[in-house]
């Protein structure tokens, strides 16, 4: 099994709810057929939680390697191993704490690799602007008051950069693909055919599964009549006809967020947004690290 690459999807929280998998998952007989796997979830979660706490770390032995994937695969012949969980680098507790985003996701990711000593490994990573980021996270929990939840926070600490270079000192070694939580209806094939390791000209379904959470049905099937007759020759163009018909077709509650909390001024949403924009190209800097953007 050495030769398995396993693609690891670590999140973040708030951004997928599982929708990777469940997309991926509708494509199981052209994935297998092209060596690639992806597993009920509920086939790995537990046994890697089970099995990372016991190596507290530590690389796994060729015996706890065996067993994992004993647990996860139920054949020899496969080229890439497709493993997600929000709470890979984190739980929602752990996820911003402190004034900080997933301040142990190099150790925590490190200990995630050494799962897999003898595999080559990528990471997969969407990110989210932290003005909504936080929020998201605060409505998931409910710890109590949102201004006792954020108080003290400083704007210009709540980097993505900062977890991206932990994880990229921890795995030096390890290939991250990131991408912008708000640019996923515009790339989820891409995301896809990214993370599965396939040339984009293999048809995959669910393509436009996030689309559909946020576009009215008449426009999503007028887009699939529209690229079905005029095909777009680059991904470029496809992106711009899908912006297009978003445009005119987009579910206005759903793609409006509303904002209104203690604290959360306007202009420190503007602060936040800013860093966050700046922020994605100091992580497209980062040796090793791959951002897709629409």
């Amino acid at each position: 099994m050495q030769s398995t690459r396993i693609s690891i999807h670590l999140g973040a929280h708030c951004t997928d709810e599982d929708r990777l998998v469940k997309s991926l998952r509708r494509n199981l007989k052209t994935l297998e057929e092209h060596g690639v796997i992806v597993p009920a979830p509920r086939s790995y979660r537990p046994v890697i939680r089970e099995i990372r706490s016991r190596l507290k770390g530590e690389p796994a032995s060729r015996d706890a390697q065996d067993v994992l994937f004993e647990a996860i695969l139920d054949t020899d012949d496969v080229d890439r191993l497709v493993l997600s969980h929000e709470n890979f680098l984190a739980n929602h507790l752990n996820a911003f704490k402190n004034g900080a985003l997933y301040r142990n996701a190099g150790k925590n990711s490190a200990a995630l690799r050494n799962l897999f000593p003898e595999n080559p490994v990528e990471f997969f990573l969407a990110v989210r602007n932290p003005a909504t980021f936080i929020p998201a996270l605060h409505h998931v929990l409910q710890p109590g008051p949102f201004d006792e939840y954020v108080a003290g926070i400083d704007p210009d600490a709540v980097t993505w950069s900062d977890v991206v270079h932990d994880i990229r000192e921890q795995n030096p070694e390890v290939p991250i693909t990131v991408w912008c939580n708000e640019d996923t209806p515009l790339i989820w094939p891409e995301v896809l055919h990214e993370i599965t390791g396939l040339d984009p000209t293999v048809g995959l379904k669910g393509g436009y599964d996030i689309l559909a959470q946020i576009m009215a049905r008449e426009g999503i099937k007028r887009l699939r009549v529209y690229l079905k007759s005029h095909p777009p020759a680059t991904e470029i163009q496809r992106r711009r006809v899908v912006a297009a018909f978003l445009d005119k077709y987009a579910l206005e509650e759903e793609v409006e967020e509303e904002l209104d909390l203690p604290g959360w001024t306007p202009d420190l949403i503007e602060q936040f947004t800013a860093n966050y924009d700046d922020d994605m190209i100091e992580i497209a800097r980062i040796p090793g690290v791959t951002v897709l953007t629409a």
